[in-house]
């Protein structure tokens, strides 16, 4: 059984609503009729009835739940619990009135705010600004969260190192040019999420070009203190650096580079020093090594909220809806 088949079992066994926002794009009904199939999750898509006619073709989704923000009679329950959040920035019915009827991201984050919903997927089409905008307006950071931040996880086919090949890689997707403090936290909310999602402790590398002072420079350095704030803050975790990539997950060259760490040769939760890395890094290996590249997830959200990249096979969307699931499962 492949990893995503083992999330996809997860979520069938308590069964979530994830909403789909996105009605004008046919990956959106590929998926949707997978999931449905499959029978790991209930689904939502928002649109209107000439939309979802448009552009779902041949796909079956009558197992699916369409909701049109002009016709479903707890629009204006939504309406009136926007303008009470957004009240303070401004917002007026008729303000929320026009965002809810035509920006289906919102209406969707709406669902889940009110509990209609237990996650949302969206990313397809619209950038990761567009899909954490409207989360982070309405439902917030999560209590304790010091930073809201992105992973992938990577799933890479035949692979000997990390958890056979499952890894999470952070941060590829959200923050530019995190601070040593930031990156820290990156760190303990991506150890959270590999624990969640895959049962097994995170061995978490703080990565760099450098392997513990190798090489001098400001990030570098950076890198070192994000460590030590890491350390210092999560003692129980296993989580070392700064180290270049391969000492952190190939054992022979860990034990040469790093002798001693608990983390060296052995790390499943790679963090990167910037997303210029991360980016790079996750598309590498998915294009390169034929790696399953489920994100970016987001992390530190109130409620499970979780973008695409706008490259996304049906498919991809199928296996984040299943991720999602298991988040919201995590909620109750």
């Amino acid at each position: 059984m492949s990893f995503i088949d083992v999330i996809k079992a997860k979520a069938a066994a308590n069964k979530k609503t994830i909403v789909l926002p996105e009605s004008e794009d046919v990956r959106t009904y590929k998926a949707a009729e997978q999931v449905l199939r499959e029978g790991f999750a209930n689904i939502i898509i928002v649109g209107s009835e000439e939309e979802v006619g448009k552009f779902s073709g041949d796909y079956d989704i009558s197992g699916a739940v369409i909701v049109d923000p002009k016709t479903c009679d707890k629009t204006p329950a939504y309406i009136d619990k926007l303008v009470e959040l957004r009240q303070k920035k401004g917002m007026t019915k008729e303000q929320a009135t026009e965002i809810l009827l035509n920006q289906y991201l919102y209406y969707a984050v709406m669902m889940v705010k009110m509990g209609d919903a237990d996650g949302m997927v969206s990313g397809a089409c619209h950038s990761t600004a567009d899909t954490l905008r409207p989360s982070l307006q309405i439902l917030k950071t999560k209590p304790g969260t010091k930073l809201v931040s992105s992973f992938f996880l990577m799933n890479v086919p035949d692979c000997e190192f990390g958890n056979n090949g499952t890894f999470v890689f952070s941060d590829c997707g959200l923050n530019q040019n995190p601070t040593a403090e930031e990156l820290a936290a990156i760190a303990k909310s991506s150890a959270d999420s590999y624990k969640a999602l895959t049962g097994d402790e995170p061995r978490v590398a703080m990565l760099s070009y450098s392997t513990f002072g190798s090489a001098k420079h400001d990030d570098v350095t950076k890198v070192q203190e994000a460590t030590k704030i890491a350390k210092e803050a999560n003692p129980e975790l296993m989580l070392d650096g700064e180290m270049q990539l391969d000492a952190a997950i190939v054992p022979s060259v860990g034990e040469f580079k790093a002798p001693g760490s608990p983390v060296a040769g052995h790390a499943n939760t790679l963090i990167f020093p910037n997303l210029d890395a991360g980016n790079i890094g996750y598309k590498l290996v998915q294009r390169l090594a034929k790696a399953e590249a489920y994100g970016p997830m987001c992390q530190g959200i109130a409620k499970p909220v979780n973008d695409l990249s706008r490259g996304c096979s049906a498919e991809d969307i199928v296996g984040v809806v299943a991720i999602t699931a298991v988040q919201s499962q995590m909620e109750d």
